[in-house]
């Protein structure tokens, strides 16, 4: 069976949980090979094992945290040389469709980016991807070279496929551009204890309607009760209510969750195009006209400062 390369996105050899889903949509091209890099490297293989990889290639230096995105694609390239995939899968992170183009560019073949599913055709994987500001769907496939393909978050479920999970050291070695851009200084997040807002199974976000910075502790709450993600309408941010890094929207960040709570929210197309892809769309808001609800799976017709917090309150008494 053809093997298929998935690069790994981990932080000190925890992976993060879109690449198990590459790992589920990898197993149904061939057999998962895995590709992790940096500090913990060897440390991802047990999880990889769990979830499908056959083997785990591993490779640390310094360069991968001293340097910007060419080292990842030497050691890509030269991963890619080593296994002859028929498929890369990477993650749809801004790094990872860069390191994807790099790759394609450099190896002479076709790349395409934020499937959002992934399946095996005769000539080769058939991606899923919105277009458009996901007014329409389409199935694409790369017609030159080996398929270089980056899925976004929430595509394909995490399941549990143990396989052997081989660890083998690759031989990298870098290119003269590999050191060309020098990282001087880091500065880590601020930990609100939610989760990553591209990753996350439920997202709640507030827009216009919130009315007020001060008013998204409503939202906080909402999201709080149900473990989810917080995010905001360009309106939102552009008022300053909420910081830009939260913006859903084709000029924030592109979300696919299970769930969407939308509270407040238009449904403007520039909003629409960053979260028509989650899989349940609730939205709350006044305006029983408002374009949001021609989208909505389920829709409350109401000020959402009488109905964000009864549904807070629910949810908590239900859990409790």
């Amino acid at each position: 069976m053809a093997e298929v390369l998935v690069y790994v996105d981990h932080v000190d050899g925890a992976v993060r949980k879109p690449t198990l889903e590459l790992l589920t949509l990898a197993r149904r091209l061939g057999e998962p090979v895995a590709l992790a890099l940096g500090a913990g490297a060897a440390d991802t293989a047990a999880a990889l094992a769990e979830h499908g990889a056959t083997r785990v290639l591993t490779h640390d230096a310094a360069e991968y945290a001293d340097y910007l995105v060419v080292p990842k694609v030497d050691a890509l390239q030269a991963a890619y040389n080593s296994v002859s995939p028929a498929a890369v899968l990477v993650p749809s992170s801004a790094e990872g469709k860069e390191i994807a183009a790099r790759l394609a560019v450099r190896v002479g073949s076709g790349v395409i980016t934020d499937a959002t599913d992934l399946q095996a055709g005769e000539q080769g994987p058939v991606a899923t991807q919105s277009a458009f500001a996901a007014s329409f769907t389409t199935t694409t496939r790369v017609s030159k070279g080996t398929p270089v393909i980056t899925v976004k978050p929430n595509s394909a479920p995490v399941e549990s496929a143990p396989a052997a999970g081989t660890v083998e050291a690759l031989d990298v070695t870098f290119s003269e551009q590999a050191t060309g851009t020098k990282v001087t200084a880091r500065t880590p997040r601020e930990s609100t204890g939610r989760p990553d807002l591209t990753e996350a199974a439920i997202v709640v976000s507030g827009g216009r309607g919130v009315n007020g910075a001060e008013n998204f502790g409503l939202i906080e709450a909402l999201a709080d009760s149900l473990g989810a993600a917080v995010g905001a309408s360009r309106a939102a941010v552009d008022a300053g209510w909420y910081p830009h890094s939260n913006q859903v929207g084709q000029t924030g960040k592109s979300v696919s969750p299970q769930l969407y709570i939308a509270n407040g929210i238009s449904g403007a197309i520039q909003h629409r195009a960053g979260m028509q892809t989650s899989k349940t769309i609730v939205a709350v808001n006044k305006d029983a006209e408002a374009p949001i609800f021609d989208l909505v799976d389920y829709g409350v017709v109401g000020d959402l400062f009488d109905v964000v917090p009864q549904l807070t309150e629910e949810v908590n008494t239900r859990k409790g």
